[in-house]
């Protein structure tokens, strides 16, 4: 699209505003999400949020060696130094007693943090009571965590050998505990606290002991003989968590305002010696009254968040925890802040060891080790959140005023505030959401913090992910009880966003009985329906393939409540809505049977006409799971299942791939629940194709008896491209499955022949052939097919299998051959699975059923359950000796044994009239997939439940996780084109300026006047006859057309840019093509002779393969012939409404909005439409008629009323009937003889006429310059203005030694410059011009 501006009109970029402004207004085709992404789910991220391994710490030992009184002798104290352990100075009582209190503080200030575990103490011990208590505790806790705690603070400092000391029975020595048995007794998971001087001497000597064990074990495993080799293994020690008071070189500190166990009273007592240490420094100088007495007095409780110590507590939780969230690596934070409440705790409160202690010169250590954190900018906020509180105090104590709750959580959400509005896509994490999840705690923020949790969680599923890490579940999960109706809107958002992208969550709800909730919210009338939506998706998620949410919410009337919403005007309520239903009866009886009594399917019918493509999508899906249950079928289950069937049928032309791919799907429900009346139908429908000749149409001779509008074209060589691929890259438009690819027929058919869907055989034989045994595809080749649905639409089928009770089945297989044959290669897949499913089961995996001769056919019933003929069995991939007689599949067939089988391959394949194949593709196993192995005889019931489960397992479009991908991705986000500074945005600016340019240029030209066409601008030899051309509006690209194929080529540089296959079948032709939103993105439409029309986008792309974006049977019962019109079409970018025509006796009106058909026009005459062209201010279509009659059609009055006017002045084949736009415009025709009519559409008579030139085979009239272009037999151009003066005659090519132009076998005009696109039955397609200097 790169073309520069100032080229196109020199000097020019003055453009009309109100010019500009049109393609703004104009509609885009074939834009929406549908058309751009690929219909599946987006891939899970891997969950981590989950703890796996959620642990306790259940026992504690508290091993103090404090031998009160008496000081260690490697440490030599300050005077005065450091007394308090444990807020108890141990002088001011005797040393027993003081030993004992300071016990029993120990224990309660840990129990603050843990009840519920089991303290042990152990006071002055020594080493064997350390060993006992250890052991005992391990024993105690099995597999959870044990809790270490030393206070070493009356014994020798740790040795570099790794030893702590305790003491002897008599106090009269220090004994050393070597650490590598501290370990062996304590066992893993365990957490050790250190405190006590050179603390980091016992972490190094730890790992060095882990370390070491680990070694001794690989030894052990290796060496059978070695001592550990026939122990159990011990657990690794590696999972044991450590935290020391100081390095391995560092004293702890001795200054008399401490405690001499600040470490132990940062971990267990944080708030009183944090608010300690804060009057200590010298900015609590600026809080006059505060002294360490007052704090002491600080009122209420620490767990109570209203009272000034409960809050204190509270927001240090909060800041602690942000400080850990943020500077630790994810999973290193869910391991301690997490998994265990008492490691988080005491975790949390190293943080703040880490920055007291630092400031005492002593570095607290841990294992495994944290980043410094002590001087994160958190710190600064808990320093203020103090200072406010600590201010309050002297008047709260002395005059009792009420204390103020700190600002501190409303001005962090406010920083959140910040970060969602003004920060960029891709950022760091904002710090604050551990606090947001705090908040969630506080009625008072509540409702703030969850909605702006709601609008973080809303930038994708990487927020989603980091909000559960941060661990958010528990919390919103625990709301679901709150009756507060404000916070409804909030949660089910909150709630959609995180099922969008963790759907195991639905477990927890139902648990938790949340789905309680989100029923009472979609029944709630007042919800809006935005919020009602995602609550039909929450429960979609609830009851998707989990038995327990299905039945809770059975109980809770779901299926009532979604009938009622099923009109709703919202259409993404009534897509989830039907998805719901279809969920909650899927594999699940009871549900269906609710549905029953409620006319669930009856209900449903009204959005299978629905004017939005995905509810029409859900509403099949839901019938489709409707009938899809492998309950046992009564004779009123029977009778809704075909209802149902039948109404789905008439989907079978829907304008949309997705609602046909869905309807495959569901079909295939039917068609596995009614496996064996199926199978019967499928080999009546075989016999039948074998015994009807069926000419392909392309065998017809293609020599002179041809339309006379285009000229007879030599057929082209075929191209090496692999059917339905793309010549540049054989990987896009359609690789037809391996199976369909290369049938290849095997020698015992005599020779090996290919078939692609490119090269159609005429000989019936071999194309409706089965396979063969050496045939590894499928049974049902594309070909047969094709064939059979050709041969069913016109033979005497009909009576053949005019049983009523088998029609369903008949028609429902009719219904599948057709989307066999589906244009858009997705569906026609699915539908080709499902028949050679069937196909197989029908041949080779035979459930015997008898065949009659043509006569009797009329009396075979389906094959009931009870059918106890034997099965044949096929062992070994080869087929059984079949029975001798040639047309039938006898219920004598006897089962051959395994041996007999394997080894003598049955000579006489070839003479029986259904030929086994072996497994197909999927069936490559040597025995079947639904077998149960070659001796047993398989029951007839069983056998059937294996191979549902393949093919449901196999058979899925993706819809629903498509759909449910909308809720993952930014909802509140302004879509990139409403973005004024978006790329996107800017490239439409671009293109639309390109447009009204060009426009003005070609205004100038017009006035001017075009006085000669014939400057040969481009030729190229194309690949293929050109059959249509057309000119890009406003790019210089143009497209070329041959029969199957498309060219795509720069006139400016004269350079090919693409050549694709358009995938339309061998025996057809393109008759038509027409650029969707030229103005913008443009798409190109093809539509071919047999009715379909399929839609490329990435074509003239250097970058990108082409590819379909939809394609659709645009008219139905066309057969193709070499005769017609083919297909004819016109479309309207204003309304979006496509015209449909040929060799049909309607006029078909699309609404490419709504992907379906809205209006049938009868033409009322009996020969083919040559020619459509309309007119959106008047509604008119006219429409040119192989007869000669030009009528005029008013789409707006009723079908038997609609045609205006007939025009009946040319009496022969009309190639072109042109509309020209506004209200004056009137309609130019002209026929083959070269006859030109002007009709005013008010007249009963032709205003103007004019003579061309006889026997034209193409012909175009320039929509602005009153031009126009025949092309004749006799191998020449004239181009004659509007008053019939021929300006132009052109018979020899430029250069090329005057070479002599081939017939005509296209022409067409640039719909605003002067020029001439030609394309000729010599494969050369050229472009004429206007003088040089008028370009």
């Amino acid at each position: 699209m790169d073309v520069d501006l100032q080229n196109i009109v020199p000097g020019c970029t003055e453009v009309d505003e109100a010019d500009l402004a049109t393609d703004w207004h104009l509609l885009l085709a074939y834009m929406k999400k549908r058309h751009t992404e690929k219909i599946e789910g987006s891939k899970s991220l891997a969950q981590s949020w989950r703890m796996k391994d959620r642990m306790k710490t259940v026992s504690v030992a508290l091993v103090l060696c404090l031998n009160v009184g008496v000081d260690p002798p490697d440490v030599v104290k300050t005077t005065p130094c450091a007394r308090l352990e444990c807020w108890i100075d141990p002088l001011s009582m005797s040393p027993q007693k003081a030993l004992e209190t300071i016990g029993a503080n120990v224990q309660k200030q840990y129990e603050n943090w843990q009840p519920r575990a089991r303290y042990k103490q152990s006071l002055d011990p020594t080493v064997d009571e350390v060993k006992k208590l250890c052991t005992s505790l391990r024993r105690n806790a099995k597999e959870e965590r044990v809790l270490f705690h030393y206070n070493g603070h009356g014994v020798p400092r740790p040795t570099v050998n790794g030893e702590i000391w305790v003491f002897n029975k008599n106090y009269t020595q220090y004994i050393p505990l070597s650490i590598y048995d501290l370990q062996t007794w304590m066992g893993s998971p365990s957490i050790f606290v250190y405190d006590c001087s050179n603390a980091g001497i016992i972490v190094k000597s730890f790992k060095q002991f882990a370390l070491q064990r680990e070694q001794e074990l690989e030894v052990a495993a290796i060496n059978p003989n070695h001592p550990l080799a026939q122990m159990p293994l011990p657990p690794s020690m590696k999972n044991c968590i450590q935290l020391a008071a100081c390095e391995a070189n560092e004293l702890l500190p001795m200054n008399p305002d401490l405690p001499a166990d600040l470490f132990t009273s940062c971990l267990t007592t944080p708030i009183k010696i944090a608010l300690r240490w804060f009057c200590m420094q010298k900015s609590a100088t600026l809080v006059p009254g505060v002294t360490l007495d007052l704090i002491e007095k600080i009122p209420g409780r620490l767990n109570d968040r209203r009272t000034p110590l409960g809050e204190l507590n509270w927001i240090f939780t909060a800041i602690t925890d942000t400080i850990a969230w943020n500077v630790l690596p994810r999973d290193l934070f869910q391991k301690l802040f997490r998994q265990d409440l008492l490691v988080a705790s005491l975790f949390r409160n190293f943080l703040l060891a880490e920055r007291i202690m630092r400031s005492y010169n002593c570095t607290p250590v841990s294992s495994p080790r944290l980043p410094p954190t002590y001087m994160h900018a958190m710190w600064q906020a808990w320093d203020l959140a103090v200072d406010i509180c600590l201010s309050q105090l002297p008047t709260i104590i002395e005059e009792g005023t009420a204390f103020r709750h700190s600002p501190f959580f409303a001005e962090q959400l406010t920083a959140f505030q910040v970060w969602l509005t003004m920060g960029v896509e891709n950022r760091n994490p904002p710090e604050q959401l551990p606090i947001v999840l705090q908040v969630l705690l506080s009625q008072v923020h509540r409702l703030r913090a969850l909605d702006l949790l709601g609008r973080f969680l809303d930038l994708g599923p990487w927020a989603v992910s980091l909000a559960l890490s941060v661990g958010i579940f528990p919390y919103v999960l625990k709301l679901l009880q709150s009756s507060a109706r404000e916070l409804r809107p909030l949660l089910v958002f909150i709630w959609a966003k995180i099922l969008a992208v963790d759907s195991s969550c639905q477990a927890d709800l139902v648990k938790d009985n949340g789905h309680k909730y989100f029923l009472s919210v979609l029944a709630d009338p007042y919800m809006p329906a935005e919020h009602r939506t995602m609550t039909a998706f929450i429960l979609a998620v609830i009851v998707n393939s989990y038995n327990i949410g299905q039945e809770a919410c059975l109980q809770g009337n779901l299926i009532a409540i979604c009938l009622e919403q099923l009109n709703d005007p919202h259409p993404l309520l009534r897509q989830w809505v039907a998805i719901c239903l279809g969920r909650i009866w899927q594999n699940f009886d009871a549900a269906r049977w609710c549905g029953v009594r409620d006319s669930a399917h009856e209900k449903l019918y009204s959005l299978l006409t629905d004017a939005v493509p995905e509810v029409r999508c859900s509403a099949v899906f839901a019938l489709g799971t409707f009938v899809g249950n492998s309950a046992e079928r009564t004779d009123h289950s029977t009778t809704i299942d075909h209802n149902v069937a039948m109404m789905l049928a008439q989907l079978i032309n829907d304008g949309s791939p997705i609602v046909r791919k869905e309807l495959v799907v569901a079909l295939s429900h039917l068609v596995v629940q009614y496996e064996s009346n199926f199978c019967t139908v499928a080999l009546q429908f075989m016999e039948e194709e074998k015994n009807y000749p069926l000419p392909s149409p392309a065998s017809i001779t293609e020599a002179g008896c041809l339309t006379p509008v285009r000229d007879a074209p030599s057929t082209p060589r075929l191209r090496s491209v692999s059917s339905y691929g793309n010549i540049r890259a054989a990987t896009t438009a359609r690789n037809l499955n391996k199976s369909l690819q290369n049938l290849s027929l095997s020698e015992e058919t005599g020779g090996s022949i290919t078939f692609s869907p490119g090269n159609l055989s005429t000989s019936s034989s071999a194309s409706s052939t089965l396979g063969s045994p050496d045939n590894d595809e499928y049974i049902l080749s594309f070909e047969t097919i094709d064939k059979m649905r050709r041969v069913s639409s016109y033979s005497s089928l009909n009576s053949l299998i005019g049983v009523s009770f088998n029609s369903v089945y008949t028609q429902i297989w009719r219904v599948l051959l057709h989307l066999a044959a589906d244009p858009f290669p997705e569906v026609s897949d699915l539908a080709m699975k499902v028949l050679n499913n069937i196909a197989y089961k029908a041949t080779v995996n035979a459930r015997p059923q008898r065949i009659l001769d043509t006569s009797s056919l009329t009396q075979s019933a389906p094959a009931s359950p009870t059918n106890k003929g034997t099965h044949i069995h096929q062992v070994g991939g080869s087929p059984p000796t079949p029975s001798a007689s040639s047309s039938s599949l006898t219920n004598g067939v006897t089962k051959p044994s395994v041996r007999e089988t394997s080894s003598n391959r049955p000579a006489n394949v070839g003479n029986i009239a259904i030929q086994y194949t072996p497994h197909s593709h999927q069936f490559s196993r040597t025995r079947k997939m639904f077998d149960r192995g070659p001796d047993q005889t398989a029951d007839d019931g069983d056998d059937g439940v294996t191979h549902r489960n393949f093919i449901s397992a196999t058979l899925q479009t993706g819809f629903c996780d498509w759909s449910a991908k909308y809720f993952a991705q930014p909802v509140m986000k302004m879509p990139e084109e409403h973005d004024s500074e978006s790329q996107v945005r800017k490239e439409r600016e671009w293109r639309f300026l390109r447009n009204a340019l060009v426009r003005k240029l070609s205004h100038r030209i017009v006035q001017k006047g075009v006085t000669r066409l014939d400057d040969q601008i481009l030729i190229n030899r194309n690949p293929g006859v050109p059959s249509v051309v057309r000119f890009h509006p406003y790019s210089p690209y143009i497209a070329v057309a041959d029969k199957d194929s498309i060219c795509f080529w720069d006139w400016e540089k004269a350079e090919k840019l693409d050549y694709f296959h358009n995938g339309n079948p061998r025996y057809t032709r393109i008759t038509a093509m027409e650029y969707l939103n030229g103005h913008d993105c443009s798409l190109l439409l093809s539509a071919t002779d047999d009715g379909a029309i399929r839609v490329w986008k990435n074509f003239a792309d250097l970058e990108k393969n082409p590819e379909m974006v939809t394609a659709w049977q645009g008219l139905s019962d066309m057969l193709p012939t070499t005769r017609g019109a083919g297909m004819v079409v016109d479309w309207e970018q204003e309304t979006g409404l496509l015209m449909t025509s040929g060799d049909v006796r309607i006029i078909r009106i699309w609404d490419t909005d709504r992907e379906m058909k809205v209006q049938d026009i009868p033409t009322g005459a009996d020969s083919c439409v040559t020619s459509l062209s309309c007119d959106s201010q008047r509604s008119l279509i006219a429409a040119g008629l192989g007869d000669g009659s030009v009528r005029v059609y008013d789409r707006r009055m009723a079908p038997s009323e609609c045609r205006v006017m007939t025009y009946r002045e040319h009496n022969a084949w009309v190639v072109k009937a042109y509309l020209q736009k506004g209200q004056d415009g009137n309609i130019v025709s002209v026929s083959v003889n070269g006859d030109v009519c002007f009709f005013d559409p008010r007249m009963p008579e032709s205003v103007k006429t004019l003579q061309l030139v006889k026997g034209l085979t193409a012909l175009d009239i320039h929509p602005r310059a009153s031009l126009f272009a025949c092309g004749s037999m006799n191998q020449f151009i004239a181009v004659y203005n509007s008053n019939g003066d021929l300006i132009s005659n052109i018979k020899y090519y430029d250069g090329f030694m005057g070479q002599r132009i081939g017939a005509i076998s296209c022409l067409a005009f640039h719909p605003y410059l002067p020029h001439l696109a030609v394309g000729s039955n010599d494969y050369y397609m050229s472009i004429y011009s206007a003088e040089k200097r008028v370009r």
